[in-house]
């Protein structure tokens, strides 16, 4: 089966094509591209989350960087994606290698590559790297240098990227006046590498923090690492039974956020998205661009009216969306999958630091997440959503977007279709203001469904008519 790299890296099941052999052709690959573009010379960061095997692989992809003459800052322990991705900066890398398959099922893994600047490595980088992989294949080898000697040669560094993160974390929220108030919060690190960030970054004081699903199990047991509804039905259950303020959770490499209210109710990841960006323009009184993908909420389009900030639109994949808000300035950009990242840090999700900037928000307004809700609601009108993943053989995929291409509707559950974007899947525009999107996944084989209205009963209307104009 090639190796492909996808909206964020590449990924595949364990012992099937994510094996030691594919892991180290593609470092190879990584450590030619490094040459070839003088970063060579800076050295790489190579981390990895809590799945099966992930710091064996991340030491096979080690040993063949050691091999090509290129230093390797290796982490010691499972580590957070935006930790690694603050340590490049820090340590002026030349990018960075991370074993992760992020959210999905315990089976897979993953092979994601950051850039010089700490961002998801853009679609031209992958590319590169993609196309090295024939010719390094057809070799049928690539050199390793064992890790024991690449150590003792200086050529393997250990290094713990934790405090120069906490460090600038404290510069980008009052920390202490979280700890000071009091909040009873329940954080849930989905078995994965943010397990303990959040309590050691706010331990002391008069918050109170319960950790749950901190230890390491790659099974995943009973969930896969996805901060969304179906995932969080334990951390929803002990919110409401406790009578704790908020729950937090973050996925497997601790990029994403979830959110959990006093009343053990999910919020969306649009109403994050759009939560944040008022805490941003409201609270803190900062302003500038907000970048989007095409999955995410209007709502945002209002806040940029109401602050007079422009809004942006991007494909899916924060390696979209993150040159735009360099390009920009932007003061946050978002994604779907309840990935954020902010200004001020690197260009990378953070659900971390999504995590303090909503306690904050909390603390500052003095609001539970249900009364946010409302006040949000109050500026911006009501607004449900709801996606629907429909496993999806790859097969089928081509006759699904020569129907909709061919064919597609003027109306979608009696709503006339005012405007259709194909920047990423079929987005198709209501006069309502609400909004069906069908698009594939580009790190599962999934095709999913997305859409959002003033009401759960046209949400559903839309998703079921999306349904039978697909046949699926």
């Amino acid at each position: 089966m090639p190796i492909k790299f996808g909206t964020d890296g590449w990924r595949g099941i364990i012992a099937d094509d994510f094996t030691f052999e594919n892991v180290r052709y593609c470092a190879q690959a990584v450590a030619e591209h490094l040459r070839d573009r003088g970063l060579a010379p800076r050295g790489l960061v190579i981390g990895y989350d809590t799945r099966f095997a992930s710091e064996h692989f991340a030491a096979a992809a080690s040993e063949v960087l050691a091999a090509n003459g290129i230093r390797v800052y290796l982490c010691p322990k499972p580590t957070p994606t935006p930790v690694i991705s603050y340590g490049v900066v820090r340590q002026k890398a030349g990018g960075a290698i991370i074993i992760t398959a992020s959210h999905n099922p315990a089976q897979w893994n993953g092979f994601k590559i950051k850039s010089e600047d700490g961002a998801s490595a853009p679609t031209e980088v992958e590319a590169d790297v993609e196309a090295r992989l024939p010719q390094i294949i057809g070799r049928g080898t690539t050199e390793r240098m064992p890790l024991k000697e690449a150590l003792s040669q200086g050529l393997v560094e250990y290094l713990d990227l934790d405090p120069p993160y906490f460090q600038h974390i404290a510069k980008m929220v009052d920390l202490d006046s979280l700890r000071r108030s009091g909040l009873r919060v329940i954080v849930d690190s989905m078995y994965g590498a943010g397990d303990s960030y959040i309590k050691r970054l706010l331990d002391g004081g008069r918050i109170q923090i319960q950790e749950i699903n901190v230890e390491r199990n790659p099974i995943f047991p009973g969930i896969q690492p996805e901060p969304i509804a179906r995932h969080l039905s334990k951390l929803c259950a002990l919110v409401r039974d406790t009578g704790a303020h908020v729950g937090l959770a973050t996925d497997g490499d601790a990029d994403r956020v979830g959110i959990v209210d006093e009343g053990g109710n999910p919020l969306t990841p649009l109403q994050i998205f759009a939560l944040l960006a008022l805490y941003l323009l409201e609270v803190r009184g900062e302003r500038g661009a907000i970048v989007r993908t095409v999955t995410t909420t209007s709502m945002l389009y209002r806040l940029g009216e109401l602050y007079g900030v422009p809004v942006y639109e991007t494909a899916v994949g924060f390696k979209h969306v993150a040159p735009k808000m360099m390009a920009e300035n932007a003061i946050m950009g978002g994604e779907e999958s309840s990935g954020f990242g902010f200004r001020g840090h690197v260009p990378e999700r953070d659900g971390i630091l999504a995590a303090m900037y909503f306690l904050d928000l909390m603390t500052r307004l003095g609001k539970s997440p249900s009364q946010l809700i409302e006040y949000l609601y109050s500026k911006v009108g009501p607004h449900h959503y709801e996606r629907l993943d429909l496993q999806f053989p790859a097969s089928q995929r081509e006759t699904i977007v020569k129907r909709l291409a061919s064919s597609p509707p003027d109306r979608i559950a009696g709503n006339a279709v005012t405007k259709v974007n194909t920047i990423d899947g079929h987005h198709f525009s209501l006069a309502d203001g609400s909004w069906l999107l069908v698009r594939f996944s580009g790190t599962e084989p999934l095709l999913r469904m997305y859409a959002e209205a003033s009401s759960i009963e046209k949400v559903k209307a839309l998703i079921q008519d999306g349904r039978s104009m697909l046949g699926v």
